[in-house]
């Protein structure tokens, strides 16, 4: 029944963070805000809310360890389950992505991050500094879209905004935004109390809930995206997709959360999980970097057995 509940739950979060996803987009859209400011932070903060509640709610609960484990676990998957995935069933051509920089932001996000740990516990000191360093990666994206933009037109953007529909009624984009706005604290609490009973109903901690089940279960929006990117041959969507959420996770979710309660860093993550996530953001170099391997169907293999095997590890350590 817990694992019922906690699926329940999940889903609740997802359908939510899709709702107030789509009401904000088309509210601010119709209100008069440049589509390139929604595709920026309004959609970046709403296709996050899931991780967020969950973490806000488990600081709340005393249940640090799940609110960190979802992170980090969460960034582990999105490289070794979300991009193996798709690579393994269509494989992606990484050979044209042009996704250095924000690839290099991620990796310096991480290693900040790391370190903020190993000085840890995680309080509001250190989340105004990981919320600062997103502002100025938010602002420098910025700079770049603005000049796409002047290229392309405020159009091309918001054809590109997911849930747009210039017609959508004001009473449609309120019971939106009311859904997702009530579905969101709702979903965290019933996923959060049910990972609760789960890990001690099997003798683990919160963190391994988090770290595996809560981890996987919020990575589903990404590993969606990413399936349908690599089907459509958009590799740099793929990719950025990951990127983008990984850099988010470590910067935007600990760094508010950690408004709501300090965040002690466990032994674990020191010891294990934390260079696990920085490996497996590396193992991305080679095709980020180089112009001439692509993610084939054998490298799709080898990330999906890595990430069974970091699972195995933490199930059973």
């Amino acid at each position: 029944m817990e694992f019922l509940a906690a699926g329940l739950g999940l889903v609740i979060l997802l359908l939510a963070g899709d709702a107030l996803v789509r009401g904000a987009v088309n509210l601010s859209l119709r209100v008069g805000i440049p589509a390139l400011i929604v595709s920026l932070t309004i959609v970046a903060f709403g296709t996050s809310a899931p991780e967020l509640l969950i973490s806000i709610s488990a600081l709340r609960d005393g249940l640090p360890g799940l609110a960190l484990g979802n992170v980090v676990g969460s960034n582990t998957a999105n490289i070794l389950l979300v991009l193996g995935l798709p690579a393994l069933i269509s494989g992606l051509d990484t050979s044209d992505c042009d996704t250095r920089k924000s690839y290099l932001l991620m990796i310096g996000a991480s290693a900040l991050f790391i370190a903020i740990c190993f000085a840890g516990p995680i309080t509001w000191v250190h989340g105004l500094v990981l919320v600062a360093v997103l502002a100025l990666t938010l602002a420098d994206q910025g700079r770049e879209a603005l000049a796409h933009r002047r290229e392309n037109g405020d159009a091309r953007i918001q054809d590109e905004l997911d849930g747009v529909d210039p017609s959508m009624p004001w009473w449609k984009i309120g019971v939106f935004l009311l859904l997702g706005l009530l579905g969101l604290p709702l979903g965290a609490d019933i996923l959060v109390d049910a990972s609760t009973t789960i890990a001690r109903a099997f003798g683990v901690t919160e963190t391994v809930i988090g770290l595996t089940l809560v981890a996987v279960g919020t990575s589903l929006p990404e590993l969606a995206t990413t399936v349908m990117a690599a089907l459509r041959r958009q590799a740099d969507v793929a990719l950025g997709n990951v990127i983008g959420s990984n850099m988010f996770n470590l910067l935007g979710i600990i760094g508010v959360a950690s408004f709501f309660g300090t965040i002690p860093v466990e032994a674990q993550f020191l010891t294990f999980d934390l260079w696990v996530m920085l490996a497996a953001s590396i193992v991305l170099a080679p095709f980020v970097l180089s112009k001439r391997l692509n993610m084939t169907r054998p490298w799709g293999l080898a990330l999906i057995v890595a990430y069974a095997a970091y699972l195995w590890i933490v199930v059973h350590s």
